[in-house]
């Protein structure tokens, strides 16, 4: 009876507390719409075309201000990402300064990028960082993805489970991109903030970075691949994002398939084997 009661009341804490989530976001500001993601999922991918116009959003647009530290050069030619080639990635790396060092005679010095480098930062450390961008420092993007979050509220949190729901951070992300909106008239917004939708409290230091027409996604054929708005844009440097944060997605899903696939074939011998072992003994009834 003690046990009953005591999971009774556990139940009814993890309900109130599903049910209180809502109002929490609504708190924080409209819930992140969700967006259709390639690699949602357990057989999602990522699209390989996406990942080469986020990368080239992220590079024309956010690396100015926003470090990619925990990526080389190399990760953009391996399988399951943009799927540069080889000597794209080494163009690539060439055309970018690293320090380097020491020397024969103890100095740093500056070399072209190879493709084991890591993604230059735009700044040469934090306290540079801040003082170009108004005392705080841009956060570096390579894990962004997994980083951010919002409360999607009961029951959608059930389901998730079984889903595998894993894309608040895109979503958080493309929000925010497009969230920046006139801010509403008896709203306060203090010096140097921008009023975003989708920030928590509203105000974010950041000015709307990008706009429409601003990357150009023109292929060979002088056509462009891809809408060039700022919900594109957004979508496709979230994804890219993502792929930062989990370059070895697919790897893992695959991984993750064919272990289930052992356990079920596992489970069905073990079965078997058991009924041919015991069906020798008498019955003891």
């Amino acid at each position: 009876m003690k046990l009953t009661k005591l999971l009774t009341a556990g139940v009814f804490t993890v309900v109130l507390g599903a049910l209180s989530a809502p109002a929490q976001a609504s708190e924080a500001g409209p819930t992140p719409p969700s967006v259709n993601w390639s690699f949602s999922g357990p057989f999602g991918k990522f699209d390989p075309q996406q990942l080469q116009r986020g990368f080239k959003v992220y590079r024309e647009v956010c690396a100015a201000c926003h470090s990619l530290k925990y990526v080389t050069f190399r990760n953009l030619a391996e399988p399951g990402g943009p799927l540069f080639t080889a000597g794209q990635v080494k163009a690539l790396a060439a055309e970018y300064k690293v320090q380097d060092g020491p020397n024969d005679a103890g100095e740093m010095f500056e070399r072209p990028g190879r493709p084991a480098d890591h993604w230059p930062s735009p700044f040469p450390n934090d306290n540079a960082a801040a003082a170009a961008n108004g005392g705080k420092a841009p956060p570096d993007l390579s894990l962004m993805a997994k980083a951010r979050t919002y409360e999607r509220g009961f029951p959608t949190f059930v389901f998730d489970m079984f889903t595998q729901f894993a894309e608040q951070g895109p979503d958080y992300i493309h929000a925010l991109l497009t969230g920046y909106v006139e801010k509403p008239k008896d709203f306060n917004l203090p010096d140097g903030g921008t009023y975003n939708k989708y920030f928590p409290g509203h105000v974010i230091a950041m000015p709307k970075p990008i706009n429409d027409g601003q990357v150009d996604y023109k292929g060979p054929d002088g056509k462009p691949q891809a809408p060039e708005t700022v919900d594109q844009y957004a979508k496709d440097v979230a994804a890219f994002l993502m792929w930062t944060a989990e370059p070895k997605m697919e790897a893992r899903k695959a991984l993750g398939f064919r272990a289930i696939i052992f356990l079920i074939l596992l489970a069905g011998l073990t079965y078997f084997a058991k009924k041919r072992i015991w069906k020798k003994l008498p019955d003891p009834a």
